[in-house]
């Protein structure tokens, strides 16, 4: 078959761009071509050119998938970059022509849409009245939600949009224009002069345009970079810990957060929030262009063959807003490194080994953030709930913190405990090697989340995950129940891990206060496979989708 797939990022970057939906495109589209298929890639929305018109020009050929890119696309990618640019995210006509062009070029026999973000809503159905079968796997809520993930202003879950009107000022990004000319400047000062020195230039004019801004001013930033913390109260007294049952374990930095850098309110979710979502009416009528948003992201989803999502929350959520429940399927992700992860995990000595022993541990129990510092993936949650726990749980315990992105003011809300570790971003290989370096998961992720990497990451690895009870990990994760929990010894447990309310720190304080008293037993990695209902592998992840074309295929 010859497959045509389209998204907003660089394939050959995966996770490096677009995160978990590149990295699940990328994946699927080498399986495919290692399986015998031609595969083609289409990425939209992130080049642009001083030269004028939109066109599509080839990159690259990646593990055998010939890549191309539209340039001057008129939807910008990301999403957010796009956000006030919805008469052109709803119907791109120009556009679409352009791209069944392309598709004609490469003579594609079906279309895999991973993300539409820099395409236009209309392009589904354009691609259908070409004779070809489109699959759409959502990886978010991208086609009823521009911000994407169902979160008001990134911090709050929406859980009614009211026609469109809550969509208004709900992210802060400026108009597309701009963003646009911004985006094509910086571009062209690569291609003249380098990624190097175009840097040097941008840095240069944002400096002088902020300078302008704040009249010459220092900025917050800058004046926290003055600020000295005050001495070690415990200065003079060297390696003396005569007080040490007394003591309360913390070593005062004594730093100092910038306006900027102090943490945000986030919202708080009920334990049943999933059912409170899906069964509450919801405000459909269309009262602004958000309004018509929506309406036409349905619509377009309603022109697919097949829509796919990993979970079924998702699937019920589209459904809940309007979707075809017959065109919808859940299928799972599989992906090379869960497979490398899980076979680690069953050839390792300690498979049938209990982590944590409370009574007979001779080191801290290991937990461990694997994720971002984006306000969705729920690090604030954490870094609120270990100032909760007692001084005993916290002391027994070890926190190890992997999140890209700016985590200073994280690093200095918890400097003053000695058992949090920041250790910073990570890739694929870090992820298969990082076993041996915890005993649980931690996934307090605030908006409804669909099919996290990072959790199937920690199942594949037969470790224990605590999780925020929103979305998708439902289905997967099973808690103990009441004949489960206690000593467990001399039977196998069942379950694989314990939930708690989105966006509540105490919950997680409780959660990980069992875990280190031995209250909820930890499971060893063969009793974590066991009790896990869903592990998809990535040769039966590439043979599901493989037989969805042929099915549909057979049908047109």
């Amino acid at each position: 078959m010859r497959i045509a797939i389209l998204g907003w990022a660089r394939l050959s970057l995966q996770v490096r761009e677009g995160s978990g939906y590149n990295l699940s495109a990328s994946e699927l589209a080498s399986g495919l071509s290692m399986t015998g298929h031609h595969v083609s890639y289409l990425a939209s929305g992130i080049r642009f050119s001083l030269v004028p018109g939109p066109r599509v020009r080839p990159t690259e050929r990646w593990r055998g998938v010939a890549c191309f890119e539209l340039v001057n696309s008129p939807n910008c990618a990301p999403s957010a970059c796009n956000f006030k640019n919805v008469g052109n995210e709803m119907r791109s006509p120009r556009q679409a022509r352009l791209v069944l062009r392309w598709l004609d070029a490469v003579r594609a026999d079906a279309v895999h849409v991973h993300s539409l973000e820099g395409f236009g809503m209309d392009l589904i159905a354009a691609i259908r009245a070409s004779g070809r079968p489109v699959v759409v796997t959502p990886h978010n809520y991208w086609f009823i939600c521009p911000q994407v993930d169902l979160l008001h202003r990134e911090t709050h879950l929406c859980e009614d949009y009211d026609g469109g009107r809550r969509c208004v000022g709900c992210l802060d990004s400026g108009a597309y224009w701009p963003q646009r000319f911004k985006r094509t400047l910086g571009q062209a000062l690569e291609s003249a002069f380098g990624p190097a020195l175009a840097d040097i230039v941008r840095k240069t004019s944002y400096g002088v345009v902020d300078r302008f801004r704040t009249n010459g001013r220092e900025s917050n930033d800058e004046r926290a970079d003055h600020d000295e913390p005050k001495p070690d109260p415990e200065l003079g007294i060297g390696f003396n810990v005569d007080d040490a049952a007394a003591h309360t374990g913390r070593i005062e930095h004594n730093h100092t957060l910038s306006p900027d850098d102090e943490p945000v309110e986030l919202s708080r979710s009920p334990i049943d929030q999933n059912e409170r979502f899906l069964q509450a009416d919801v405000h459909l009528a269309v009262l602004n262009e958000y309004g018509r948003r929506r309406a036409a992201g349905v619509e377009a989803l309603n022109h697919a063959s097949l829509v796919t999502p990993p979970s079924d929350f998702v699937r019920r959520v589209y459904v809940r807003m309007g979707v075809e429940e017959s065109r919808t399927r859940v299928v799972r992700l599989g992906q090379p490194h869960f497979d490398q992860i899980n076979r680690r995990a069953r050839r390792s000595p300690y498979y049938d080994t209990r982590p944590w022993e409370p009574r007979s541990a001779r080191r801290p129990l290991r937990f461990v953030f694997f994720g971002t510092t984006r306000h969705n993936k729920g690090l604030d949650v954490l870094i609120r709930a270990i100032p909760l726990l007692d001084r005993d749980v916290r002391q027994r315990s070890q926190f190890l913190i992997r999140a890209s992105g700016w985590d200073w003011p994280f690093r200095r809300r918890v400097a003053e405990y000695p058992e949090v570790q920041f250790a910073g971003g990570y890739d694929l290989l870090q992820l298969i090697g990082a076993w041996g370096e915890y005993d649980v998961g931690l996934l307090p992720h605030i908006w409804f989340e669909n099919s996290p990497l990072v959790m199937l990451e920690h199942l594949h690895a037969g470790r224990m995950m605590i999780a925020s009870r929103l979305g998708g990990p439902v289905e997967w994760i099973v808690e103990p129940g009441d004949e489960q929990n206690g000593t467990g010894e001399g039977r196998a447990l069942r379950y694989n891990g314990l939930f708690f309310p989105g966006g509540d720190p105490e919950g997680l304080a409780e959660r990980i206060t069992q875990l280190v008293t031995g209250e909820i037993i930890i499971p060893s990695p063969r009793e974590i496979h066991a009790a896990t209902p869903i592990l998809q592998s990535y040769p039966d992840h590439i043979a599901e989708v493989e037989s969805i074309y042929r099915e549909l295929l057979a049908g047109a």
